[in-house]
């Protein structure tokens, strides 16, 4: 008996997709809307990728809003920058991949309610295998752009607005 069921266990797990984001971590996690009464915010953060597989993200679902999509901002022929939805963002293996504002983030658009300053939600990626990561996302509407980035993101930033290299 005990045998029969050691093996039906391990043939269920062998039917059971594999997660291949192990290591995947999300840090500084926050969200923001333009203002209070805004139909539409974004939730921005720091995708983390210990793991020795690239991983990809390609959707993600949160109950805030009434759709929840991956974008970033492009710069048109004219040079204005204009927000795409896309397929899926890149986090390879042993990197980062940032969601910032300016450039890629999780887009609620419908929100059910106002982002209130403190309020915390969830916030469910999805990975090209299917599987999922849940990430817990803070309103910050006070934050400034590149607050709470490393030292080491924010010395590598401002070294490329004034055209230094690290190097």
């Amino acid at each position: 008996m005990i045998r029969t069921i050691s093996l039906a266990a391990f043939a269920a797990s062998l039917a059971m997709p594999a997660l291949a984001c192990d290591g995947f971590s999300v840090h500084d996690a926050y969200a923001r809307s333009s203002t209070p009464m805004s139909p539409s915010g974004a939730a921005f953060m720091v995708m983390h990728n210990e793991g020795t597989t690239d991983c990809r993200v390609v959707g993600a679902r949160s109950d805030i809003a009434e759709r929840t999509e991956l974008h970033t901002h492009i710069s048109d022929a004219n040079g204005v920058m204009q927000m795409r939805q896309v397929d899926g963002f890149d986090v390879p293996a042993g990197g980062d991949h940032a969601l910032q504002r300016g450039g890629d983030h999780v887009m609620f658009m419908g929100l059910h309610a106002a982002m209130e300053q403190g309020a915390e939600f969830p916030v469910t990626l999805v990975f090209a295998d299917g599987s999922e990561f849940v990430a817990t996302v803070t309103v910050d509407n006070e934050r400034q752009p590149m607050q709470g980035m490393g030292m080491q993101h924010g010395q590598q930033m401002h070294g490329q607005m004034h055209g230094q290299s690290d190097n």
